[in-house]
């Protein structure tokens, strides 16, 4: 419910405060003064689109604010997820419209997308107006109307519905997706397994490249290494005959036998001695080992070179093609095996998703079915209380008729056509509201539905714009009576140009048009006593001083506590 409005140059609206608050408001006003401004203030609020051209000219900005009470968890959920505050049970939501076109909104006093209005709108507001006639005539918006009135249980299997409807269609595409590509799979599977073919031949291991390499510089330099080892042996431990020969070996043990002999004499050789025994380990450790590495020299042949090469060759034409490096090629044959086995469980996987197929269009179709049903039930209760409202609205004859019929295919809410149908008088058939009704009747039928409806689907919140379009005398004297009574259960805003409609409200609002100044400007003002009456008497007549038209208007207002 909204308890207060505030808007701020909007339209010829400089400053206006609106004290709504519970049961039934109605706004009246003169032809110009703005009271359309109050329908697109409060449009602003549910997130419709801004029109800088609203913005009152000289300003720079519309702004526009409402205060509402609100009970809904939902509302303070989402209200709590953009970051705001719902405080002891109030709602400070506001939007603002620059002169150039910018638009920001606020809710529970932090910023937030304008879009999170609407979302907010759904659960707190319903608007009807020429717009919202138009809408009604299209055949979605009549479904939905059935839906609405079907309560949770229809609720609930359209929820069933849609997700078995999504779910057949996605399963739909899959499949033809995967038929569709036979060909192509089967020619990705032999592309793969050849390359699996070609890498499992050459067999790589990671890091094998840098060690083939250095293998490869080994054997490419096998004379020259073998030449220096042979060299560094004779000269630390010669295998010459020749007695006269000398090598570092050889050298060392004399040293240190000739150390040994004097170091009695004198300590400090102990340590030079210790020295030369050492020294003399590692020549002859070193001798050994170049012993062997020149044995194993020995072994190596030109036939292992040219192995080595081919290796090497080979896993390079693989790096060409599947990876800079070993690594990279052993990845990729991986993830080649998996795509490979993916592609070859791609007819199983089709049996799989068609035997799924099935049976999601088979539950598709039964919740199909049952919605038919619910929607027939719901079209007939609908159809019987909407005839009652009509004729206490002034169409004695008229019959409403809510008809359910099926169609060819199924979509996303199920295989009904929903249409409304009005026979305004006996004898005629129905036909489309949208071909049958006038501007008048349709405002009475979209009138009768939302009071039928508010039993089944409450909204804290209607605003109509003018909804007596079109309409006079006793029937715009049982569309307030209507108003009201749907003012009970719900929140009322009504602009109006009747008093007979204006009569039923308990809280009557008058947009008042001030151009003394040379220009035309707005405000807004509660109606109590003699003013409402002259009001009253204004909107009968033309004259808020008339004598008639003041009587007529008392009469007005005493139906309203009749």
């Amino acid at each position: 419910m909204i308890e207060e409005l505030r808007i701020r140059d909007l339209g010829v609206i400089a400053d206006a405060t609106l004290p709504l608050g519970p049961g039934f408001t109605a706004i009246t006003g003169e032809t110009g003064a703005g009271k359309t401004m109050v329908v697109s203030a409060l449009g602003l609020l549910m997130g419709e689109r801004s029109d800088a051209g609203a913005v009152r000219a000289g300003a720079g900005q519309a702004r526009v604010g409402g205060v509402v009470r609100v009970d809904d968890p939902a509302v303070a959920e989402l209200v709590d997820d953009l970051g705001g505050d719902v405080e002891e049970g109030e709602l400070v939501l506001s939007r603002t419209v620059s002169a150039e076109g910018r638009s920001r909104a606020s809710v529970g006093g932090a910023g937030a997308p304008v879009g999170s209005l609407g979302r907010l709108a759904e659960r707190l507001f319903a608007v009807h107006g020429q717009s919202e006639q138009l809408r009604l005539k299209s055949l979605a918006a009549q479904r939905d109307t059935i839906d609405r009135f079907g309560g949770e249980a229809l609720a609930e299997v359209l929820r069933e519905y849609r997700a078995a409807h999504r779910e057949r269609q996605e399963l739909t595409e899959r499949v033809s997706e995967l038929s569709g590509a036979r060909d192509e799979r089967a020619a990705e599977a032999a592309r793969l397994r050849g390359e699996l073919e070609e890498i499992s031949g050459v067999d790589p291991q990671p890091g094998e490249e840098a060690d083939l390499a250095q293998r490869i510089e080994l054997l490419s330099n096998v004379e020259a290494l073998r030449s220096a080892t042979q060299t560094a042996h004779e000269a630390l431990a010669s295998d010459s005959d020749d007695p006269m020969a000398r090598d570092a070996g050889g050298l060392v043990d004399e040293a240190v036998r000739e150390i040994e002999r004097v170091a009695d004499h004198d300590r400090r050789l102990a340590a030079v001695l210790e020295t030369l025994r050492g020294v003399s380990f590692q020549v002859a450790d070193a001798a050994r080992e170049l012993a062997a590495y020149a044995s194993d020299l020995d072994q190596e042949g030109p036939g292992e070179l040219v192995s080595a090469n081919e290796r090497l060759a080979a896993l390079n034409a693989l790096f060409r093609v599947y990876g800079a490096d070993s690594g990279e090629v052993v990845e990729y044959a991986a993830g080649a095996s998996r795509r490979l086995a993916e592609i070859d469980g791609d007819d199983g996987r089709i049996d799989e998703l068609t035997e799924r197929l099935e049976s999601t269009g088979a539950r598709e179709r039964a919740l199909a079915d049952r919605l038919t049903e619910l929607r027939g039930e719901a079209a007939t209760r609908l159809s019987e209380l909407v005839t009652v409202e009509l004729r206490q609205l002034a169409l004695p004859d008229a019959e409403f008729v809510a008809r359910v019929a099926p169609l060819e295919t199924l979509g996303a809410s199920g295989g009904d056509e929903v249409q409304l149908l009005l026979s305004p008088h006996p004898g005629a058939s129905p036909r489309p509201i949208a071909k049958s009704a006038s501007g008048g009747e349709l405002s009475r039928v979209m009138l009768a539905l939302e009071v039928v409806l508010a039993g089944a689907d409450p909204v804290p919140t209607f605003v109509f714009d003018e909804v007596d379009a079109g309409v006079g005398g006793a029937a715009a004297i049982e569309i307030g009576r209507r108003l009201a009574r749907l003012a009970r259960t719900s929140q009322v805003i009504v602009v109006t140009h009747l008093a007979q409609v204006a009569a039923f409200a308990n809280n009557h609002l008058q947009v008042v048009k001030d151009s003394s100044g040379g220009f035309t400007e707005s405000s807004c003002r509660r109606l109590d006593g003699e003013e409402r009456l002259a009001e009253m008497a204004r909107l009968l007549s033309g004259l808020s001083d008339s004598g008639s038209a003041l009587e007529h208007a008392a009469e007005l207002l005493a139906l309203r506590d009749a």
